[in-house]
């Protein structure tokens, strides 16, 4: 969620390529030699929703679940591993200092029959930065100086560090879409209907009927070179749910072939025990965390009683007083943890730096200690706090999830807490518009590396869009991203998130992983290190 003055933002980290890691469930089904499809129809059921097919004007798991489906990307991991390799590039590589060259495979082609030319690729990058949407990926591109494609196959991109470390991975992150300069416009967001209709998609797939945030048809795309090969079922229809009660209820009566996003942990307790499905598991990147507008929060710095002093204190005893254990433990049945960094346990430079710094010291609360804060800083108590959470987009959990983070803070008597709850569509708008003082957000990540924990959060006009910004994190921010040393480089990480934790502009709550619940016949549900959960290779029978 990016503006114009992104362009200029500092890009994130990450040695490639990245361990591959384990398929946890899954296998083809029998094809014919050529891998064609054996002829079966697949029906997955979300309660995420879409906010824009166009990649420039959307940020978020939804949305980019189907963008995996239906646009190529220049670089892409197959299945099973979290590696990047060519999609429709033929070959990527560094060629001078600061100089990433992709080469394309010869005659690639939109569904539409329109050519798939090194124009194309110039145009999807350019439009994402012009555009700079506020709720899109455009600050992932902060690395890129210049693009310049010299022939129909050829692009060059021109960076601004040297030869960033996590740039192939960003060829394959939610700002790197491939789209037809002739259906998507250069300056504005290109609407579903036009997207549609255009037939304007070079993925596995093409949309061959679409009703928004209640229906998608998906078809094979016969024009498809890409590394993730045919898909293996005729069809998949994605069948969207306003309540995943209903969701859970189709997928255990076999209404549906697939539930992915987001059923409840006791939902999903349940449906082990039962005998007509079979559930999925896979490694988690996903975060929960408490975003602070350091405008619009107690003692921000729009409101009348602005003092940042203040406004410190009031964060540092929200964050001596939330209990992560109780959460994740009454609400999601420990299938989240406990998080106390800025960066996932499992990925090098995590730390536990939030353990350290707040609560008692061993990742339980201490409301003395806030108390001792607030009364240090001369904060008046109990402190009033907005507190804004989404009932739709991370599952029907952020309810009790919430309840229990104000029941918490009330009960310290040092807070009174106002809870609110907007649905995803208008939260996505509302966030970034300061509306909301505290809120929740929940991450998947672009690619498998700390700095993609960091750089979205921490360099200045972060997607966040949270007023935080601070010069020598942004400097630390790049340093990491060119340094080819590994100890060297999770040092610096360590010491990025030691800086923003003495900050809090965000608290980190919970660690999750990734399940989807297939039916007993349903085989090629993949959920790997990628994060990315792929449609063609689903089958059944």
């Amino acid at each position: 969620m990016a503006s114009v003055s992104r362009k200029t933002r500092v890009l994130a980290a990450v040695a490639l390529p990245v361990s591959a890691a384990i398929v946890l469930a899954g296998c083809a089904s029998d094809t014919d030699d050529n891998g064609g499809s054996d002829g079966s129809s697949i029906i997955v059921g979300t309660t995420d929703k879409v906010t824009f097919l166009d990649p420039a004007g959307s940020y978020d798991n939804g949305s980019f679940a189907v963008m995996n489906q239906v646009y190529p990307f220049l670089l892409n991991s197959v299945q099973g591993t979290s590696d990047v390799t060519p999609d429709i590039a033929e070959s990527a590589e560094y060629t001078a200092e600061g100089e990433y060259t992709v080469v394309l495979k010869s005659g690639l082609k939109f569904a539409n029959g329109h050519d798939l030319t090194s124009s194309d690729v110039k145009f999807s990058f350019d439009r994402q930065l012009a555009i700079a949407d506020e709720n899109g990926p455009s600050y992932l591109l902060g690395a890129i100086d210049s693009i310049d494609a010299p022939d129909d196959t050829t692009v060059v991109f021109h960076l601004k560090n040297g030869n960033d470390q996590t740039f192939p991975q960003v060829l394959s992150s939610p700002a790197a879409p491939i789209v037809d300069e002739e259906v998507f416009s250069a300056d504005a967001i290109t609407s579903d209907d036009d997207i549609v209709a255009g037939e304007a998609f070079a993925g596995p797939y093409t949309i061959s009927s679409y009703k928004f945030n209640e229906l998608v048809t998906f078809t094979p795309n016969e024009e498809y070179q890409g590394n993730l090969g045919a898909p293996e079922n005729s069809d998949v229809t994605l069948k969207y749910y306003a309540d995943a009660s209903n969701l859970k209820l189709d997928v255990q009566e076999g209404n549906i072939d697939v539930a992915y996003r987001s059923l409840s942990a006791t939902d999903i307790a349940d449906l082990r025990t039962q005998d007509s499905v079979k559930v999925v598991d896979g490694p988690g990147g996903e975060i929960r965390y408490i975003v602070f507008n350091f405008n619009t929060q107690p003692y921000g710095a729009s409101t009348p009683d602005a003092d940042p002093a203040k406004a410190l204190a009031v964060r540092q005893a929200i964050a001596d007083v939330v209990d992560r254990s109780e959460i994740a433990t009454q609400v999601y049945k420990d299938t989240y943890t406990p998080l106390y960094s800025y960066v996932p346990q499992g990925l090098t430079g995590a730390t536990e730096v939030l353990k350290d710094l707040y609560g008692d010291g061993d990742g339980g609360a201490d409301v003395d200690k806030a108390k001792a804060t607030l009364e240090a800083a001369g904060v008046a108590t109990p402190v009033e706090i907005n507190l804004q959470y989404n009932p739709d987009h991370y599952g029907e959990s952020s309810a009790d999830e919430y309840a229990l983070v104000k029941d918490q803070l009330d009960s310290s008597g040092l807070f009174t807490v106002n809870l609110g709850s907007t649905e995803w569509t208008q939260y996505s708008k509302d966030r970034t518009a300061d509306l909301y003082p505290l809120y929740q957000l929940g991450w998947f990540p672009d690619y498998s590396d700390a700095d993609n924990y960091l750089t979205p959060f921490f360099a200045t006009d972060n997607f966040l869009a949270n007023h935080y910004s601070d010069s020598e994190v942004d400097g630390l921010i790049v340093q990491q991203q060119t340094e080819t040393d590994p100890d060297a480089r999770a040092a610096i990480l360590e010491d990025i998130q030691a800086k923003v934790a003495a900050q809090l502009s965000t608290l980190p709550l919970l660690q999750g992983a990734q399940t989807a619940i297939t039916g007993k016949d349903v085989s090629g549900a993949v959920l790997d290190g990628s994060f990315k959960f792929r449609f063609g290779s689903l089958t059944k029978g």
